[in-house]
């Protein structure tokens, strides 16, 4: 399935951050198990190159893998060459866009302003993710589908089963979600059970979002 369409379809996307690497994959295990179909690993995780690697050999009939916080060409280099499906970055950076450009890697960056998300837009980006969108709300996000209806944005930061209708009629095609859904605490405790049935929570408020559409 093309990345945008299982975007639109999955809509959410588990973001994996500083989880300690002989946890990660009880995680993606527990992640997966709950119906969660997109991963993004970020880069600042501790041997994050090696878990996306080891994640595509062990769950990449599951799961979509990527690659998150990547910040600059290099990154995204070192990411591709780990086997992630997809990029995506906190910012816009010229040369980390076209790296995955080239190599035919869907890419999501990083953006907060129409002039960030339209150039973010026109580098070759497959959507852009808003962020922080709990910062900025769902109201700026609808105000930016005015003249951006055109551009898929993923909303990113502040999102949560209560609150994702919200975004998803302010114009979200999908939302990135992080420490509200990959709890550290139960990581570290073992407690995969919550992991996973927090998981299903998510996707079942993603589902009945999808039915709706």
């Amino acid at each position: 399935m093309e990345l945008m369409e299982e975007l639109r379809q999955r809509k959410v996307i588990a973001i994996v951050r500083g989880v300690p690497e002989a946890h990660a994959d009880d995680t993606a295990e527990a992640l997966t198990d709950g119906g969660i179909r997109l991963i993004e690993v970020t880069l600042n995780t501790p041997g994050a190159y090696g878990i996306i690697r080891r994640w595509r050999d062990r769950f990449g009939d599951r799961a979509r893998i990527g690659a998150g916080t990547v910040l600059d060409e290099e990154m995204a280099a070192k990411a591709i060459d780990a086997g992630a499906e997809y990029l995506i970055t906190p910012n816009i950076d010229e040369a980390t866009i076209c790296c995955a450009v080239a190599a035919n890697v869907p890419i999501v960056p990083g953006a907060m302003t129409p002039t960030e998300i339209v150039r973010a837009w026109k580098l070759g980006a497959k959507a852009v993710k808003v962020f922080p969108a709990g910062t900025l709300g769902a109201s700026y996000l609808k105000e930016l589908q005015g003249p951006l209806s055109h551009i898929p944005m993923v909303a990113t930061g502040g999102v949560n089963p209560d609150n994702m209708a919200d975004y998803a009629a302010a114009g979200a095609c999908a939302f990135g979600v992080g420490g509200s859904l990959v709890n550290l605490a139960w990581i570290r405790a073992g407690e995969y059970g919550k992991l996973r049935e927090h998981a299903v929570r998510y996707v079942a408020a993603a589902e009945s979002l999808a039915s709706r559409s």
